[in-house]
């Protein structure tokens, strides 16, 4: 059975190939609107790594401050050192996570403000289906372009 880490460190390893492809692009059309959920490459790419820094900060029990808005991005070295600070994060947390602490439980909210109870595993499970699905999305853009995006595999298949 795959365990949550190693999707975790999967969606790593595949976000950095989405990022590097992303460079090749001027900034103008990383940044221009597509009509897409947060609109353009830049944000929706943003928009995921807020979603791992949010819950990671959830899981520790630690305020989330959020970080700059997506316009205030003005350099793809901007947005790859954001990258890079959630990805410590995530690898910290995932150094420190034991088999009793994926089983904890946490109070938080559904979609529509009610509580509802859930495990540490559970979060890391939405982390990982939130950004797979902002990866289609970013796939379906780039196939607009005319790009052909990064190859994905798990483990060489």
């Amino acid at each position: 059975m795959v365990d949550i880490c190693e999707l975790l460190k999967y969606n790593e390893k595949i976000r950095r190939q989405y990022f590097e492809s992303f460079t090749q692009l001027s900034w103008e059309e990383f940044t221009k609107n597509r009509e897409a959920s947060f609109h353009s490459i830049r944000n929706i790419f943003i928009h995921t790594l807020n979603v791992v820094d949010y819950w990671l900060s959830f899981l520790q029990k630690k305020d989330f401050h959020a970080h700059k808005k997506f316009d205030e991005y003005e350099l793809f070295d901007e947005v790859r050192a954001f990258m890079e600070q959630v990805e410590k994060k995530t690898c910290d947390y995932l150094n420190s996570l034991s088999a009793a602490k994926l089983r904890e439980t946490y109070t938080a909210n559904d979609d529509s403000g009610k509580p509802i109870q859930v495990t540490a595993e559970d979060i890391l499970i939405h982390v990982f289906e939130e950004e797979v699905h902002h990866r289609g999305e970013l796939i379906a853009l780039l196939w607009q372009m005319g790009i052909e995006p990064p190859l994905m595999s798990w483990k060489g298949l």
